[in-house]
């Protein structure tokens, strides 16, 4: 496994440490269960920051800190509409961790 590999896996790691992004995670992967309607669609743009934020019960600081160490991590894209950013899953991303995380074992 490559240094670059190494980083990516303690990446995902630690951003999937803390419960309340583990938590956005789980809304992320079907989020018409659990976010309600908005102006742009889900299935296209993600989930705006301002619906996170509200269902998690977090301050919109820490909800855009959260989010920005799930991109980071390469969990979440983002699409920007406005003033208002929109999150979405990278399931491409996400289907190439079991491979990654055997890898390193």
């Amino acid at each position: 496994m490559s240094n670059a590999e190494l980083h990516d896996l303690l990446e995902v790691c630690k951003a999937l440490a803390n419960p309340t992004r583990l938590q956005i995670m789980g809304w992320l992967r079907d989020p018409s269960d659990h976010f309600a309607p908005q102006a742009d669609p889900m299935e296209e743009v993600g989930v705006c920051v301002k619906q996170i934020q509200e269902k998690a019960g977090i301050s919109q600081s820490t909800a855009s800190q959260f989010m920005s160490v799930l991109q980071r991590a390469g969990l979440v894209e983002s699409t920007r509409i406005g003033q208002w950013t929109y999150y979405r899953r990278n399931q491409e991303r996400i289907a190439a961790l079991p491979g990654l995380l055997s890898a390193s074992l």
